[in-house]
């Protein structure tokens, strides 16, 4: 199933953006009669987490710019900044039939795991907003062959993905900690 989106944003004459975010939805199949069951089923069949283990959910991006550079009075400006953000979000689906009650508990639980990834795309797509922000906004003086601009364009990119990193890692940190939110989930579906 792909689902796209794409949002517009026009900004000063000498410089247009357009940020383009595709979602890729897939899932993996897990089976059981119990919240116990179905646990185990997705730390078996779930998407690889590291070398070693496995995660019950993923939110997985790569992000990529197509900029066009003009000159202006040897000042270099950056024209069109066209980004793509793709995301591809991994859930778990049950294939065996649940018994009467653990279903409601599985639309909860599954509720909470969407909202987790679900964050993990917004903050990608906040990234690229901070990235698009900085870039039309981004001219060089005494850079005639834009060499100095597309540098620094570079380097903005980079260094905003790496602030966007850390927030996705420090916002997992906190759901994944003994006693988060995550936690809380997969207790309270195991009760069930």
């Amino acid at each position: 199933m792909l689902t796209a989106i794409a949002a517009s944003a026009g900004f000063a004459a000498t410089a247009a953006a357009d940020v383009k975010i595709v979602v890729t939805k897939q899932t993996y199949d897990i089976s059981g009669i119990t919240g116990e069951a179905l646990i185990r089923s997705m730390n078996r069949n779930g998407p690889r987490h590291g070398f070693l283990s496995r995660a019950i959910a993923q939110t997985s991006y790569t992000k990529g710019w197509d900029i066009d550079f003009v000159q202006a009075k040897r000042a270099c400006h950056i024209q069109r900044a066209n980004g793509t953000l793709k995301l591809k979000v991994t859930l778990p689906r049950v294939v065996s039939t649940l018994p009467p009650g653990l279903d409601k508990d599985w639309e909860r639980f599954l509720a909470g795991v969407r909202k987790h990834e679900d964050t993990h795309g917004d903050i990608a797509a906040q990234m690229m907003a901070a990235t698009e922000k900085s870039l039309v906004a981004l001219a060089v003086p005494n850079d005639p062959g834009c060499s100095k601009t597309r540098r620094e364009a570079s380097r903005r990119i980079d260094v905003i993905y790496d602030q966007y990193e850390d927030r996705q890692n420090a916002f997992d940190a906190s759901e994944h900690r003994e006693g988060g939110r995550v936690e809380y989930l997969v207790e309270a579906f195991v009760k069930s």
